[in-house]
């Protein structure tokens, strides 16, 4: 079992690693920049290591930092949360390569399904159902017109690298199609340094419906049920919940066979997820993010399952303490993702509480929201019996939680909670532009 374990990763998701590995009896050293020294995950780890000046660039994705920091902390692992180098398999290979275990797939997995056009061949082959699109990477307009014309408008242009809605275009109609790809492509460069691009065929206001997995090296592998990120804005996810309105038990039985397929065939270690766009019934696959995702206390809470603790178990070289009999669905758990709007000090601070309520954030008063990093400082996750309770649950949560000093989306998540659409859960990915951007709620 490791012992000690790098955390190189900062915010809400540090803490949640940082707890769990407590419970675990294990020591955790935190990696952080000049701009996270007085952080909670700082205050709260068994050591800390700066690693780095504030930008990202030269703290948290500063490879040669994070895995010497780990050497002279005298850590057995590195666990690199999410975003910055959670799905790097050039980081994966520099862990390995100084002695240290990497929480998360082996390099090639990575570098495989960071490859949304070898991740979408490879779905195929070992037979799940792949949302149509272009056969590989389109090269030129001619190609894109041809791809195109063979999917049917409209089709929606994407990064093979990509991932964030970066490098993702919708196009309706073929006049658009060169200039966007040139658009879409520069985007994909700057931010992947990587511009291809293929295509799929776009499909209109669907759901986006994903499975956890949990797999370790011994050949165990288990699914626990789906979540539904439906609720989105510019392609980020706003809101979570488990499990889905509209996937019913003979669905899910067909959607977790297909996960499981397809990453034990890949040989997968770790927590990954399966993502689907679910419409008219039925699944396809788009895409597999080899990393833990922000929304998995979702998933812990209706099967009451750590998923870290069997990250780290996986990749220690220890079976997972569960198999997929194991495995009980039980309630509704849903979780709104609080975003900063603007960076500063936080003068007030007071979390939710109460039956079926829990905060994972790292915020406090007095603390400081940098504004380098991504904007999310907090997840409110609740639970219920069914959707109606769990819903009922999140509105008195929301309005009980108080951030002072800083501007956030917690006004926004209230008016969504407490639309009409969504306590139906009669909606799509365009619920957002269809009910607020377009002044319909």
């Amino acid at each position: 079992m490791i012992r000690s374990l790098l955390i190189a990763n900062r915010g809400e998701i540090a803490v949640r690693i940082i707890r769990t590995c407590r419970e675990m009896g294990i020591r955790t050293v935190i990696a952080f920049s000049e701009a996270d020294r007085g952080s909670l995950p700082v205050r709260m780890a068994d050591r800390a290591v700066c690693v780095g000046p504030a930008p990202a660039r030269d703290s948290y994705l500063n490879v040669r930092n994070l895995v010497t920091a780990a050497v002279l902390s005298g850590c057995d692992a590195i666990h690199p949360g999410v975003g910055f180098l959670a799905e790097n398999a050039g980081f994966a290979r520099e862990v390995h390569e100084a002695g240290l275990v990497f929480v998360g797939p082996d390099p090639e997995v990575i570098e495989l399904l960071g490859d949304k056009i070898r991740a979408r061949q490879s779905a195929a082959e070992l037979g799940l159902p792949v949302i149509p699109g272009s056969p590989g990477a389109v090269t030129d307009s001619r190609a894109a017109l041809e791809a195109a014309g063979e999917l049917g408008y409209p089709v929606i242009v994407k990064a093979a690298a990509g991932g964030g809605g970066k490098g993702m275009r919708i196009v309706r109609d073929p006049s658009e199609l060169a200039d966007v790809l040139k658009i879409a492509s520069h985007e994909a460069e700057q931010a992947f340094a990587d511009g291809t691009l293929y295509l799929e065929r776009y499909f209109e206001n669907p759901r986006h419906v994903e499975v956890q997995i949990l797999a370790d090296r011994r050949g165990g592998i288990v699914h626990l049920g789906e979540r539904d990120c439906t609720v989105q804005q510019n392609h980020q996810k706003l809101v979570e919940e488990s499990p889905s309105p509209v996937v019913t038990p003979e669905m899910r039985s067909r959607m977790g066979e297909d996960a499981v397929r397809l990453l034990r065939g890949l040989g997968y270690t770790g927590a990954g997820t399966v993502e689907f766009l679910v419409k008219d019934g039925r699944h396809s696959f788009m895409e597999v993010n080899a990393r833990v995702q922000v929304e998995h206390p979702v998933s812990e809470m209706v099967t009451g399952i750590d998923i870290i603790r069997q990250q780290i178990v996986a990749a220690s070289g220890d079976a997972l303490e569960m198999n997929q009999a194991g495995v009980r669905l039980g309630g509704w758990a849903m979780e709104c993702r609080i975003n900063a709007r603007s960076a500063g000090r936080v003068t007030e601070f007071i979390a939710p509480g109460g039956f079926g309520v829990r905060l994972d954030t790292y915020l406090h008063a007095g603390c400081t929201v940098p504004p380098y990093y991504d904007h999310l400082v907090a997840k409110l996750i609740v639970t219920g019996t069914d959707r109606a309770e769990a819903i009922a649950r999140m509105r008195r949560a929301l309005d009980e939680l108080v951030i002072g000093g800083i501007a956030t989306n917690l006004p926004m998540q209230r008016r969504i909670v407490a639309h009409p659409a969504f306590r139906k859960g009669a909606y799509g990915t365009d619920f957002i532009a269809e009910a607020f951007e377009e002044g319909t709620a």
